[in-house]
């Protein structure tokens, strides 16, 4: 038991030694947060790279398509306000559009990376009524009926694979590359299509299109019909149905997925007709289907990441209170190791994440570090049971961040209950330490439990 003249010839560093030695254990927990930013670079630069693989793969095959139409585009002659005659152009949209179609998905690689690609064949079919100008405010006789043109936009032409034509009213007209209004469909082709006789007798039109398409990732189509129905399926069973409608029906399997959609006009912000010179958005209502990859080894990485505070922090804590209690000291250095070890568990895990799958690569990555820090804190501290405190405590911790990064939508809720748990069991034990003792030998209160 020291003496009263004992403790006065402590000096300020002897009396506050543990309170330093706090303060560079805080003081290294920061440090260490140095290393887990540059491992955050590290997953944005990797996913970078998987983006860049995914846009070459996608540049040779085929990139994302989206289908818009068919639309008839007719022109029309008016005077300008020098009473000059000048061309435009007025749109009109089916009354019923039917896309009927089967994807067949593959995967192709650059380097570690997978890119979902897809062929696929698809029939547009449906019914067009007279084209009503009155509609438009526009006389009968300034619309140009035999220079009409059908248009379809698809969004890369690389992707078509055969030679396209229309049957319309059961008569073929083959398509050539371009569409007449460009602004409005973008990238397409086009047929002429007479349309007086039509006119004439106010009659309707049915079409057909067999359309053969090769694209990455997804397929998305504009409802440009009054009724639009699209079905769809295909041997992939991860789709993620995307765009401004969901399906009505889909049926989703192991062996893979078919999807039907319906859409009213209502359901849309733009007409069945107008001038071109109106600015409508027809791609505002697109919807469609992404070939999804089960590949979320960096968004997962990255959540892991943002806990690394959390284990650093708690593992520095946890041996602290061993040297408080069992009157252990470790020198800053192998706090320093220790951190480095953990940091080095995320390294680990986005490699691994890279080649397997992520659950599989959190295990390999947590029994890696975990046998590494708690072999190294066996020759530390030389006890089996100090030993077996610091394994079970980092497996506790690994398996509670790994339950929150899976718990994504619960993810706040449980980190919050896991960190008031975590601080009541550290409240708990720290209530056995007399505080004001620590200067000279480590006092235990023996009693504290009374």
């Amino acid at each position: 038991m020291e003496t009263p003249q004992t403790n006065e010839r402590q000096t300020f560093m002897q009396r506050n030694s543990y309170s330093i030695k706090a303060l560079v254990i805080g003081f290294l927990v920061l440090v260490l947060l140095i290393p887990t930013a540059m491992i955050m670079g590290l997953i944005s630069e990797r996913e970078h790279l998987q983006t860049d693989a995914t846009k070459e793969v996608s540049s040779k095959w085929a990139n994302e398509q989206t289908i818009t139409g068919p639309v008839l585009v007719v022109p029309y002659t008016e005077l300008n306000e020098k009473k000059e005659l000048i061309r435009k152009q007025a749109c009109f949209l089916p009354d019923k559009l039917n896309i009927n179609g089967q994807l067949a998905p593959e995967i192709r690689k650059r380097g570690i990376y997978e890119v979902a690609v897809y062929s696929s064949q698809l029939q547009l079919s449906g019914v067009f009524t007279t084209p009503d100008p009155v509609a438009l405010n526009i006389p009968a006789t300034s619309f140009l009926w035999d220079e009409a043109y059908l248009s379809i936009g698809i969004t890369d032409m690389r992707g078509i694979t055969n030679q396209l034509q229309v049957l319309w009213n059961g008569q073929p007209y083959v398509c050539n590359p371009g569409t007449p209004a460009v602004d409005l469909l973008g990238n397409g082709v086009q047929t002429r299509i007479p349309l007086s006789a039509m006119v004439a007798n106010s009659d309707t039109a049915s079409f057909s299109i067999n359309l053969g398409l090769k694209g990455s990732g997804l397929i998305y189509f504009s409802p440009v019909g009054k009724t639009t129905r699209v079905n769809i399926n295909a041997p992939w069973a991860n789709p993620s149905f995307d765009g401004s409608v969901l399906p009505e029906k889909r049926d989703i399997t192991a062996k893979g997925f078919t999807a039907s959609w319906q859409v009213l006009h209502l359901n849309r912000n733009f007409p069945q007709s107008w001038s071109v010179g109106d600015k409508y958005d027809i791609k505002d209502a697109d919807f469609g289907v992404k070939l999804f990859l089960p590949v979320d080894g960096y968004a997962k990485s990255m959540r892991a990441v943002k806990y690394a505070i959390l284990i650093i922090g708690l593992t520095f804590l946890l041996f602290y209170f061993i040297e408080l209690l069992q009157h252990h000291s470790v020198h800053p250095l192998q706090y320093i190791l220790i951190g480095v070890a953990l940091c080095i568990f995320y390294t680990l895990l986005i490699a691994l994440a890279e080649q397997l799958n992520f659950n599989l690569a959190y295990i390999i990555a947590t029994l890696l570090t975990l046998s590494l820090v708690t072999a190294y804190a066996a020759s530390v501290f030389r006890k089996a049971g100090t030993t077996l405190a610091v394994g079970g405590t980092l497996l506790t911790l690994y398996g509670f961040i790994y339950v929150i990064i899976q718990s994504e939508d619960q993810a706040l809720l449980m980190g919050s209950l896991g960190l008031f748990s975590i601080l009541a069991i550290v409240m708990y034990f720290s209530r056995k330490i007399r505080w004001n003792t620590l200067g000279g030998n480590i006092a235990y209160d023996q009693n504290a439990n009374a």
